[in-house]
This record gives structure tokens, sequence and C-alpha cells, in this order.
């Protein structure tokens, strides 16, 4: 999908337009998303709730609780759900600055959703293992464990 962004300061108030060939759900979600922008701002969702990512040459909108992780491979961030991944286009940094509390840094390279975590043990050299309850698997690392463990309470 081609996104063209056009800012004015001759506008008094936002508008978009959507030019589509077919009305998928992708489309409905952020139509709906735009419409009730003031809604979402005072309820504090917004921007904060979901995550814009690429399938293909589709954008696809995720929710937070979608995600399960969120992982640098191969220069470039991908978010996984239950059964899929998608490419986010934005640096890892930017991406934790607008998630929820429920994510938290586990590496370098990873973020993961607390609410997704099947089961934490220890690993090698001082790092913890984390599963997710879709079978992803990472390493907490040594520098991000005592944060992890403030998420969990611990």
């Amino acid at each position: 999908m081609k996104v063209n962004l056009f800012v004015s300061k001759d506008l008094e108030e936002p508008y978009a337009e959507i030019y589509t060939d077919a009305l998928t759900d992708n489309i409905q979600k952020a139509m709906v998303l735009l419409e009730n922008e003031e809604e979402y701002e005072e309820e504090g969702i917004g921007d904060n709730s979901i995550l814009a990512v690429k399938k293909g040459q589709d954008i696809v909108l995720l929710d937070f609780e979608d995600i399960f992780m969120i992982r640098v491979e191969e220069k470039q961030a991908k978010a996984y759900t239950e059964d899929k991944d998608y490419l986010v286009k934005r640096p890892l940094y930017q991406i934790e600055e607008n998630l929820d509390s429920n994510f938290v840094r586990v590496s370098k390279t990873t973020l993961v959703n607390l609410r997704k975590i099947k089961r934490v043990a220890p690993s090698l050299r001082g790092m913890m293992f984390i599963e997710l309850k879709n079978g992803l698997k990472d390493n907490i690392s040594r520098k991000y464990l005592s944060d992890f463990k403030e998420a969990l309470n611990l």
C-alpha cells in the first residue's frame, strides 16, 4: 500500500482520504482508528495501542495484545504474533518508546510481551532462557535481567 503524507499549516483540521480497489480488514481498522482519534486520545489509547507493520506489500495494524515478541533479525525488526511474523520499518528503540508497559527488553535485539510468556528458566553464563506461549524462544541477557525481574515484580 502506498502512503502519502502532506503537512500544511494552512489546514485547520486533519483529514484522510483512502483510495482502494477493495475494502480490506486493515483498511477498515485504519478508518475506525482515524474516525475515532479524539475518542482514543481521551481514553489514553491512541497511537499507543497498535503497531503498523508490513506483510509483503500490505500494511497491517497489530494490536499490542496480539504481539508476542519484537526482535531484530538480519538488521530488520520483526514483530511476531501467535503464528505470523511482520516487518517493522523502524529501529527497535523507536518501537520500544511507543509500546505499553507489558513489553520489556530482554536483550539488545529483543522485546517481549510479558503477558505472552510461558516459562522462564536458567540458561548459560548467568543468562535466563524465555519461552513464549507461541513456542518462540530467546535469552534474557544479564544486562537486562534486573529490568525483566522488576517488570515481573520479582
